[in-house]
Protein backbone atom coordinates (compact mmCIF):
# COMPACT_ATOMS: atom_id res chain seq x y z
CA UNK A 1 0.00 0.00 0.00
CA UNK A 2 1.18 3.41 -0.73
CA UNK A 3 0.16 6.75 1.45
CA UNK A 4 -2.54 8.85 -0.34
CA UNK A 5 -1.90 11.82 -2.72
CA UNK A 6 -0.32 14.43 0.44
CA UNK A 7 0.46 17.89 -0.88
CA UNK A 8 0.18 19.00 2.40
CA UNK A 9 2.46 16.33 4.36
CA UNK A 10 -0.65 15.57 6.73
CA UNK A 11 -0.46 11.40 6.25
CA UNK A 12 2.43 9.11 7.78
CA UNK A 13 4.56 7.58 5.12
CA UNK A 14 6.64 5.68 7.79
CA UNK A 15 3.86 2.97 8.61
CA UNK A 16 0.99 3.98 6.52
CA UNK A 17 -2.03 1.72 6.38
CA UNK A 18 -5.77 2.11 5.26
CA UNK A 19 -8.44 0.08 5.95
CA UNK A 20 -11.81 -0.51 3.91
CA UNK A 21 -14.89 0.26 5.64
CA UNK A 22 -18.28 -2.26 5.96
CA UNK A 23 -20.46 -2.97 2.96
CA UNK A 24 -23.38 -1.01 4.68
CA UNK A 25 -23.40 1.71 6.95
CA UNK A 26 -24.61 5.37 8.38
CA UNK A 27 -20.94 6.59 7.45
CA UNK A 28 -20.67 4.31 4.10
CA UNK A 29 -18.96 6.36 1.10
CA UNK A 30 -17.03 8.80 4.01
CA UNK A 31 -13.14 9.03 4.19
CA UNK A 32 -11.30 9.64 6.96
CA UNK A 33 -7.94 9.51 8.99
CA UNK A 34 -6.04 8.77 12.03
CA UNK A 35 -3.71 10.41 14.26
CA UNK A 36 -0.67 8.40 14.77
CA UNK A 37 -2.23 7.60 18.51
CA UNK A 38 -4.77 5.31 17.83
CA UNK A 39 -3.64 1.70 17.43
CA UNK A 40 -4.09 -0.58 14.32
CA UNK A 41 -4.19 -4.13 15.04
CA UNK A 42 -0.73 -5.39 13.64
CA UNK A 43 0.64 -1.83 12.70
CA UNK A 44 3.64 -0.20 14.66
CA UNK A 45 1.81 3.24 16.24
CA UNK A 46 4.31 6.03 15.91
CA UNK A 47 3.31 8.74 18.14
CA UNK A 48 5.02 11.57 16.47
CA UNK A 49 8.50 10.03 17.24
CA UNK A 50 10.92 7.45 15.28
CA UNK A 51 12.55 6.26 18.66
CA UNK A 52 8.65 5.24 19.99
CA UNK A 53 7.99 3.48 16.48
CA UNK A 54 11.06 1.43 16.72
CA UNK A 55 10.34 0.03 20.51
CA UNK A 56 7.00 -0.47 20.66
CA UNK A 57 5.38 -3.91 18.93
CA UNK A 58 2.56 -3.62 16.71
CA UNK A 59 -0.43 -3.28 18.23
CA UNK A 60 -2.75 -6.43 19.02
CA UNK A 61 -6.27 -4.96 18.68
CA UNK A 62 -7.57 -1.91 16.79
CA UNK A 63 -8.88 1.27 18.96
CA UNK A 64 -12.40 0.89 19.77
CA UNK A 65 -13.34 4.27 18.28
CA UNK A 66 -11.33 3.32 14.59
CA UNK A 67 -13.50 -0.32 14.30
CA UNK A 68 -16.22 1.47 15.20
CA UNK A 69 -15.94 3.78 12.12
CA UNK A 70 -14.98 1.22 9.89
CA UNK A 71 -17.80 -1.28 10.90
CA UNK A 72 -19.84 2.14 10.41
CA UNK A 73 -19.15 1.81 6.38
CA UNK A 74 -16.44 5.02 6.58
CA UNK A 75 -13.06 4.08 4.35
CA UNK A 76 -9.57 4.78 6.39
CA UNK A 77 -6.84 5.96 4.29
CA UNK A 78 -4.02 6.73 6.24
CA UNK A 79 -2.66 7.74 9.75
CA UNK A 80 -1.69 11.46 9.89
CA UNK A 81 1.36 13.26 12.24
CA UNK A 82 1.22 14.22 15.22
CA UNK A 83 3.54 16.28 17.21
CA UNK A 84 5.88 14.49 19.57
CA UNK A 85 4.18 12.32 22.03
CA UNK A 86 1.26 14.75 21.70
CA UNK A 87 2.83 17.14 23.56
CA UNK A 88 2.39 20.66 22.10
CA UNK A 89 -0.13 22.43 20.17
CA UNK A 90 2.00 24.03 17.17
CA UNK A 91 2.43 20.92 14.51
CA UNK A 92 5.86 21.45 13.93
CA UNK A 93 7.77 18.13 13.66
CA UNK A 94 11.49 17.90 13.83
CA UNK A 95 11.02 14.58 12.55
CA UNK A 96 8.47 14.15 9.65
CA UNK A 97 7.88 18.13 9.24
CA UNK A 98 5.32 20.65 9.23
CA UNK A 99 1.50 19.61 7.72
CA UNK A 100 0.64 22.56 5.67
CA UNK A 101 -2.19 24.49 6.49
CA UNK A 102 -4.46 24.92 3.91
CA UNK A 103 -6.60 27.72 4.52
CA UNK A 104 -3.18 29.42 5.70
CA UNK A 105 -0.41 28.87 3.94
CA UNK A 106 2.57 30.08 5.62
CA UNK A 107 1.62 29.32 8.74
CA UNK A 108 1.44 26.56 11.05
CA UNK A 109 -1.33 24.05 11.43
CA UNK A 110 -2.00 24.19 15.60
CA UNK A 111 -1.10 20.55 17.18
CA UNK A 112 -1.12 18.25 18.38
CA UNK A 113 -3.65 16.64 15.71
CA UNK A 114 -2.06 18.26 12.97
CA UNK A 115 -1.59 16.53 10.33
CA UNK A 116 -6.00 15.37 10.89
CA UNK A 117 -6.73 18.73 10.56
CA UNK A 118 -4.51 19.67 7.30
CA UNK A 119 -6.04 16.19 6.13
CA UNK A 120 -9.71 17.53 6.49
CA UNK A 121 -8.97 21.41 5.77
CA UNK A 122 -7.18 20.28 2.65
CA UNK A 123 -9.95 18.02 1.26
CA UNK A 124 -8.21 15.12 1.10
CA UNK A 125 -10.55 13.16 3.83
CA UNK A 126 -14.37 13.86 4.70
CA UNK A 127 -13.72 13.49 8.52
CA UNK A 128 -9.81 12.42 11.02
CA UNK A 129 -9.84 11.27 14.49
CA UNK A 130 -7.48 13.64 16.44
CA UNK A 131 -7.08 13.88 20.65
CA UNK A 132 -7.49 16.09 22.56
CA UNK A 133 -5.53 16.76 26.04
CA UNK A 134 -5.00 20.62 26.15
CA UNK A 135 -6.32 22.02 23.08
CA UNK A 136 -4.99 19.46 20.58
CA UNK A 137 -8.38 19.06 18.34
CA UNK A 138 -9.69 22.47 19.56
CA UNK A 139 -6.74 24.70 18.35
CA UNK A 140 -6.15 22.91 14.68
CA UNK A 141 -9.48 23.25 13.67
CA UNK A 142 -9.89 27.20 14.50
CA UNK A 143 -6.05 27.45 13.05
CA UNK A 144 -7.12 25.81 9.97
CA UNK A 145 -10.55 26.96 9.78
CA UNK A 146 -12.63 23.88 10.27
CA UNK A 147 -15.35 22.55 12.87
CA UNK A 148 -13.36 20.32 15.47
CA UNK A 149 -15.16 18.89 19.01
CA UNK A 150 -12.98 17.73 22.17
CA UNK A 151 -15.43 15.49 23.55
CA UNK A 152 -17.02 15.16 27.71
CA UNK A 153 -13.87 13.31 29.22
CA UNK A 154 -14.22 9.22 29.06
CA UNK A 155 -17.39 9.52 26.82
CA UNK A 156 -15.77 8.08 23.99
CA UNK A 157 -13.57 4.99 25.13
CA UNK A 158 -9.65 5.87 24.71
CA UNK A 159 -8.73 2.54 24.35
CA UNK A 160 -5.93 1.40 21.90
CA UNK A 161 -5.10 4.85 22.34
CA UNK A 162 -1.47 5.76 23.14
CA UNK A 163 -2.06 8.70 25.89
CA UNK A 164 -0.61 11.92 27.35
CA UNK A 165 -2.70 12.36 30.64
CA UNK A 166 -5.46 10.44 31.06
CA UNK A 167 -7.37 12.55 33.09
CA UNK A 168 -7.60 15.09 30.22
CA UNK A 169 -7.07 12.63 27.30
CA UNK A 170 -10.65 13.08 24.91
CA UNK A 171 -11.13 11.16 21.66
CA UNK A 172 -12.33 14.51 19.57
CA UNK A 173 -12.72 14.60 15.02
CA UNK A 174 -12.75 17.43 12.68
CA UNK A 175 -14.78 18.15 9.41
CA UNK A 176 -15.61 20.75 7.44
CA UNK A 177 -19.38 21.10 7.92
CA UNK A 178 -21.68 20.53 10.57
CA UNK A 179 -23.81 17.78 9.25
CA UNK A 180 -20.28 15.35 9.26
CA UNK A 181 -19.69 16.23 12.36
CA UNK A 182 -23.19 14.79 13.79
CA UNK A 183 -23.21 11.59 11.70
CA UNK A 184 -19.48 10.76 13.23
CA UNK A 185 -21.21 11.58 16.88
CA UNK A 186 -24.07 9.83 16.10
CA UNK A 187 -21.54 6.48 15.46
CA UNK A 188 -18.98 7.13 18.57
CA UNK A 189 -21.15 8.81 21.12
CA UNK A 190 -23.01 6.59 23.58
CA UNK A 191 -26.89 6.52 22.42
CA UNK A 192 -28.94 8.13 25.24
CA UNK A 193 -25.98 10.04 26.31
CA UNK A 194 -27.99 13.57 26.58
CA UNK A 195 -29.88 11.82 29.39
CA UNK A 196 -33.68 12.48 27.96
CA UNK A 197 -35.24 11.01 25.16
CA UNK A 198 -35.55 14.38 23.35
CA UNK A 199 -31.98 14.69 23.68
CA UNK A 200 -30.15 18.06 25.22
CA UNK A 201 -31.22 20.98 22.96
CA UNK A 202 -29.30 24.06 24.60
CA UNK A 203 -31.19 27.49 25.31
CA UNK A 204 -29.14 29.81 26.96
CA UNK A 205 -26.48 31.06 25.22
CA UNK A 206 -23.99 32.52 27.76
CA UNK A 207 -20.80 34.78 26.84
CA UNK A 208 -18.14 34.75 28.34
CA UNK A 209 -16.99 38.55 28.57
CA UNK A 210 -13.86 37.72 30.47
CA UNK A 211 -12.36 34.87 28.19
CA UNK A 212 -13.18 37.77 25.40
CA UNK A 213 -11.22 40.25 27.01
CA UNK A 214 -8.68 38.11 27.73
CA UNK A 215 -8.23 37.21 24.07
CA UNK A 216 -7.90 40.83 23.23
CA UNK A 217 -9.71 43.33 20.75
CA UNK A 218 -8.75 42.11 17.69
CA UNK A 219 -10.09 38.43 18.02
CA UNK A 220 -12.89 40.15 19.67
CA UNK A 221 -13.96 42.55 16.85
CA UNK A 222 -13.08 39.66 14.25
CA UNK A 223 -15.74 37.34 16.18
CA UNK A 224 -18.07 39.68 16.61
CA UNK A 225 -20.29 39.18 13.55
CA UNK A 226 -20.20 35.63 14.65
CA UNK A 227 -20.64 36.10 18.13
CA UNK A 228 -24.38 38.29 16.80
CA UNK A 229 -25.46 35.06 14.48
CA UNK A 230 -25.54 32.51 17.48
CA UNK A 231 -26.97 35.40 19.42
CA UNK A 232 -29.75 35.21 16.93
CA UNK A 233 -30.38 31.89 17.25
CA UNK A 234 -31.04 32.10 21.13
CA UNK A 235 -33.76 33.67 22.64
CA UNK A 236 -32.07 33.94 26.11
CA UNK A 237 -28.34 34.97 26.21
CA UNK A 238 -26.40 37.26 28.20
CA UNK A 239 -22.75 37.72 28.89
CA UNK A 240 -21.30 35.66 31.97
CA UNK A 241 -17.88 35.85 34.17
CA UNK A 242 -16.32 32.80 33.86
CA UNK A 243 -13.05 32.48 35.93
CA UNK A 244 -12.95 32.89 39.34
CA UNK A 245 -9.54 34.46 38.94
CA UNK A 246 -7.39 35.79 36.50
CA UNK A 247 -7.75 33.51 33.21
CA UNK A 248 -3.88 32.39 33.62
CA UNK A 249 -4.61 31.21 37.43
CA UNK A 250 -6.76 28.02 35.77
CA UNK A 251 -4.11 27.72 32.71
CA UNK A 252 -1.47 27.37 36.05
CA UNK A 253 -3.95 24.56 37.72
CA UNK A 254 -4.28 22.42 34.63
CA UNK A 255 0.02 22.42 33.72
CA UNK A 256 1.13 21.44 36.91
CA UNK A 257 -1.62 18.88 36.95
CA UNK A 258 -1.40 17.72 33.32
CA UNK A 259 2.65 18.00 33.21
CA UNK A 260 2.88 15.62 36.71
CA UNK A 261 0.88 12.85 34.74
CA UNK A 262 2.89 12.98 31.96
CA UNK A 263 5.95 13.16 33.72
CA UNK A 264 4.46 9.47 35.56
CA UNK A 265 3.39 8.23 32.36
CA UNK A 266 6.80 8.83 29.91
CA UNK A 267 9.41 9.50 32.46
CA UNK A 268 10.66 5.85 32.65
CA UNK A 269 10.03 5.52 28.93
CA UNK A 270 12.31 8.77 28.14
CA UNK A 271 15.26 7.26 30.82
CA UNK A 272 15.36 3.58 28.97
CA UNK A 273 15.62 4.84 25.26
CA UNK A 274 16.72 8.61 25.67
CA UNK A 275 15.16 9.68 22.00
CA UNK A 276 15.86 12.95 20.50
CA UNK A 277 12.76 15.61 20.84
CA UNK A 278 12.51 18.79 19.21
CA UNK A 279 14.27 21.71 21.73
CA UNK A 280 10.98 22.50 22.56
CA UNK A 281 9.27 19.69 23.24
CA UNK A 282 12.94 18.35 25.56
CA UNK A 283 12.17 21.45 27.61
CA UNK A 284 8.53 20.54 28.50
CA UNK A 285 9.75 17.13 29.54
CA UNK A 286 12.89 18.12 31.76
CA UNK A 287 10.18 21.04 33.38
CA UNK A 288 7.56 17.86 34.38
CA UNK A 289 10.19 16.49 36.58
CA UNK A 290 10.66 19.65 38.57
CA UNK A 291 6.80 19.79 39.79
CA UNK A 292 6.51 19.47 43.52
CA UNK A 293 4.12 16.80 45.04
CA UNK A 294 2.71 19.69 46.96
CA UNK A 295 1.69 21.54 43.99
CA UNK A 296 0.09 18.85 42.91
CA UNK A 297 -1.85 17.82 46.14
CA UNK A 298 -2.31 21.38 46.27
CA UNK A 299 -4.17 22.06 42.40
CA UNK A 300 -6.13 19.00 42.22
CA UNK A 301 -8.75 20.52 44.73
CA UNK A 302 -8.75 23.46 42.51
CA UNK A 303 -9.37 21.71 39.40
CA UNK A 304 -12.76 20.10 41.00
CA UNK A 305 -13.49 24.11 42.17
CA UNK A 306 -13.44 24.70 38.54
CA UNK A 307 -15.66 21.95 37.71
CA UNK A 308 -18.11 22.11 39.96
CA UNK A 309 -18.27 25.91 39.27
CA UNK A 310 -18.69 25.21 35.62
CA UNK A 311 -21.68 22.24 36.16
CA UNK A 312 -23.29 25.55 37.96
CA UNK A 313 -22.79 28.14 35.61
CA UNK A 314 -24.13 25.79 32.43
CA UNK A 315 -26.47 24.04 34.43
CA UNK A 316 -28.80 22.14 31.93
CA UNK A 317 -29.47 24.10 29.35
CA UNK A 318 -26.43 26.00 28.67
CA UNK A 319 -23.67 26.83 26.51
CA UNK A 320 -20.87 28.90 27.18
CA UNK A 321 -19.55 30.76 24.04
CA UNK A 322 -15.70 31.74 24.03
CA UNK A 323 -12.86 32.63 21.45
CA UNK A 324 -11.29 29.25 20.76
CA UNK A 325 -7.91 30.58 20.18
CA UNK A 326 -6.35 34.00 21.39
CA UNK A 327 -5.22 34.64 17.88
CA UNK A 328 -4.85 32.97 14.09
CA UNK A 329 -2.13 30.54 13.69
CA UNK A 330 1.69 31.72 14.00
CA UNK A 331 3.84 32.12 10.84
CA UNK A 332 5.93 29.08 10.11
CA UNK A 333 9.34 29.65 11.56
CA UNK A 334 7.67 31.65 14.55
CA UNK A 335 10.67 32.08 16.80
CA UNK A 336 10.36 29.92 19.93
CA UNK A 337 10.02 32.03 22.62
CA UNK A 338 6.62 33.82 21.10
CA UNK A 339 5.46 30.44 20.59
CA UNK A 340 5.59 29.80 24.08
CA UNK A 341 4.12 32.87 24.96
CA UNK A 342 1.04 32.39 22.67
CA UNK A 343 0.97 28.88 24.33
CA UNK A 344 0.50 30.04 27.80
CA UNK A 345 -2.02 32.38 26.84
CA UNK A 346 -4.24 30.08 24.55
CA UNK A 347 -3.89 27.88 27.72
CA UNK A 348 -6.00 30.27 29.60
CA UNK A 349 -9.25 29.71 27.00
CA UNK A 350 -8.45 25.94 26.31
CA UNK A 351 -7.97 25.00 30.14
CA UNK A 352 -11.88 25.75 30.85
CA UNK A 353 -13.32 22.45 28.97
CA UNK A 354 -10.15 20.39 29.92
CA UNK A 355 -10.05 20.81 33.93
CA UNK A 356 -13.86 20.82 33.70
CA UNK A 357 -13.77 17.49 31.62
CA UNK A 358 -16.33 19.35 29.24
CA UNK A 359 -17.40 18.68 25.62
CA UNK A 360 -16.32 21.64 23.44
CA UNK A 361 -16.74 22.90 19.49
CA UNK A 362 -14.98 25.07 17.43
CA UNK A 363 -17.06 26.92 15.07
CA UNK A 364 -15.47 28.03 12.00
CA UNK A 365 -17.38 31.51 12.24
CA UNK A 366 -14.72 33.48 12.00
CA UNK A 367 -11.24 35.20 9.74
CA UNK A 368 -8.55 37.70 10.98
CA UNK A 369 -6.04 38.74 8.60
CA UNK A 370 -7.59 36.48 5.76
CA UNK A 371 -6.70 33.42 8.12
CA UNK A 372 -9.23 31.31 10.37
CA UNK A 373 -10.40 31.64 13.39
CA UNK A 374 -12.95 29.59 15.52
CA UNK A 375 -15.51 30.21 17.98
CA UNK A 376 -16.39 27.93 20.61
CA UNK A 377 -18.98 26.43 22.10
CA UNK A 378 -19.09 24.42 25.76
CA UNK A 379 -21.84 22.32 26.81
CA UNK A 380 -22.57 20.71 29.96
CA UNK A 381 -21.28 17.38 30.46
CA UNK A 382 -22.38 14.45 28.49
CA UNK A 383 -24.20 16.48 26.11
CA UNK A 384 -21.63 15.97 22.94
CA UNK A 385 -24.57 14.72 20.86
CA UNK A 386 -27.08 17.54 22.06
CA UNK A 387 -24.39 20.18 20.92
CA UNK A 388 -23.69 18.60 17.70
CA UNK A 389 -27.41 18.59 16.86
CA UNK A 390 -27.54 21.89 17.58
CA UNK A 391 -24.43 23.46 15.50
CA UNK A 392 -25.63 20.85 12.24
CA UNK A 393 -29.47 22.31 12.94
CA UNK A 394 -28.67 25.85 13.11
CA UNK A 395 -25.18 27.02 11.47
CA UNK A 396 -26.13 25.16 7.47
Amino acid sequence: MTAPDDPYNAFCRHNHVELDGAAEGPLRGLTFAVKDVFDIEGCRTGNGNPVWLESHQPAARTASSVAHLLASGARMIGKTHTDEMAYSLNGENVHYGTPTNPNAPGRIPGGSSSGSAAAVAGRLVDFALGTDCGGSVRLPASYCGIYGIRTTHGLVPADGVVDLAKSFDAVGWFARDPQTMRRVGDVLLPAGSDGSAEGFMPKRLLIAEDAFAFAGPEVTEALAAPLARLKAAFADYRAVRVYSEEPPAWSAIFRVLQGDEIRRRHGAWIDAHNPSFGSDIAARFRWTRTISADDVARRRPQREEVARHMDALLGDDGVLCLPSAPSIAPKVATPAAQLDGLRARAFALLSIAGLARLPQLTLPLGTMAGCPLGLSLIAPRGRDRGLLNWAATKLS
